[in-house]
């Protein structure tokens, strides 16, 4: 049964920086729930949408008649649309002392980004909103099996309209290529493109390889750095670093690659069934997937730096996770696997070893079982979001 409506953990952050701030920002996915939030926050508010080709074009070509025919408080979606507002904002902005007057909502990190460092540094509060997360969707009811989850995903629409996902997928693929690759990208070859998507769902949560993808795909380098920053940029994919004790060799050592949404990935690999999910070869990735996303989710939901890494030596050691608090780290071992074997601990040894000041860690696994082990606490996945919480 459709579900009206899910609290988002980010109300409390978004409900301080309004009080703080007389411009709050909120950039995340297309579909992830911004307006919805702005909205359910901020019911005085006015609203304009410059998705919209009359409310944009008025935008554009006279930005006092705009901002005179929606006056704050306001709400405005894709400002980034038409950047040249922002300067105009910044000039009503500082003419009051009032907060949270004007909540922009934006969907593209590069475009977005860049128009707030030229108009809006300082006067603007910065929020992400990304998908549901497992502790949303448990909190407001919504229960499902590991393999059930991994199918269907985190998008808003998904529980609201209780829409198909395979539905929801194709079309958000489809809306995605012809409004934001087209404005932020020139790809001439939508299949190429559509067909580099694929292969890099195939590669989750593995070290990023330029060339082997470029070989795979059947593009230059180039091209292949102008996709991924697209992706990137539009909250398709994001990185993990490596973790370094030298802050330097994490900037540059080579990172994996995750999708925000696991449930387009699974769309991606043609998964159509959560028994599917169950025989995939790629299952194990898809679940380590899940799991980063929703540590990520934990950290932007709180107002904080994400600070995730992962952990990898020359020989071969490697911990899934690796989250940082000040100049101590937590890691944490990501198994899909719901029965506990000794086994899941060998990487934590390893860390630990090594790293002696690491603080206690976590085995995250499908078990129901959740105990305290000697090396790590052993976790059901759905309590990823908390243990990451922990933090402070």
């Amino acid at each position: 049964m459709p579900i009206q409506w899910i609290p988002r953990r980010i109300e409390s952050e978004f409900a301080k920086v309004c009080s703080e701030y007389p411009v709050v920002t909120i950039t995340g996915p297309r579909q992830s729930g911004k307006t919805s939030l702005a909205r359910r926050c901020c019911p005085n508010h006015a609203y304009a949408n410059l998705e919209s080709p009359e409310v944009r074009q008025l935008a554009q070509e006279d930005p006092k008649g705009f901002l005179h025919a929606y006056p704050a408080p306001v709400i405005i979606d894709e400002v980034q649309r038409v950047p040249q507002l922002l300067s105009y904002i910044q000039i009503l902005a500082d003419a009051t002392d009032k907060h949270g007057q004007y909540i922009l909502t934006g969907s593209h990190q590069i475009d977005l980004a860049a128009a707030i460092s030229q108009s809006l540094a300082g006067r603007t509060a910065l929020l992400r909103l990304l998908p549901l997360s497992l502790i949303e969707l448990q909190q407001a009811g919504v229960q499902q099996s590991r393999d059930e989850v991994m199918y269907r995903g985190f998008m808003p629409r998904l529980y609201h309209e209780d829409i198909r996902p395979s539905t929801l997928y194709a079309e958000y693929f489809q809306n995605y290529v012809e409004r934001d690759l087209q404005q932020m990208a020139s790809v001439r070859d939508l299949l190429q493109f559509e067909k580099f998507l694929r292969v890099l769902a195939g590669r989750i949560g593995q070290v990023v390889n330029i060339s082997s993808l470029a070989s795979d795909v059947g593009v230059s380098r180039g091209t292949l750095n102008e996709w991924l920053a697209v992706l990137e940029a539009s909250f398709i994919v994001f990185r993990l670093p490596p973790w370094f004790a030298n802050a330097g060799k994490r900037a540059i050592k080579t990172p994996k690659l995750y999708f925000t949404e696991p449930g387009l990935a699974a769309w991606l690999l043609d998964i159509e069934s959560p028994k599917q999910i169950a025989r995939d070869p790629l299952m194990g990735n898809l679940f380590e997937n899940m799991i980063i996303a929703e540590a990520l989710k934990a950290s932007v939901n709180a107002g904080k730096m994400p600070n995730l890494y992962f952990y990898r030596d020359t020989r071969g050691h490697e911990v899934d996770l690796i989250v940082r608090l000040q100049r101590k780290v937590r890691p944490a071992e990501i198994k899909a696997a719901m029965t506990y074997s000794p086994e899941m601990l060998k990487g934590l040894k390893q860390f630990q070893r090594q790293c002696p000041d690491t603080l206690p860690g976590a085995v995250i696994y499908a078990g129901d079982i959740e105990t305290e082990l000697n090396e790590a606490s052993l976790l059901n996945f759905y309590n990823v979001s908390d243990w990451v919480d922990q933090r402070e």
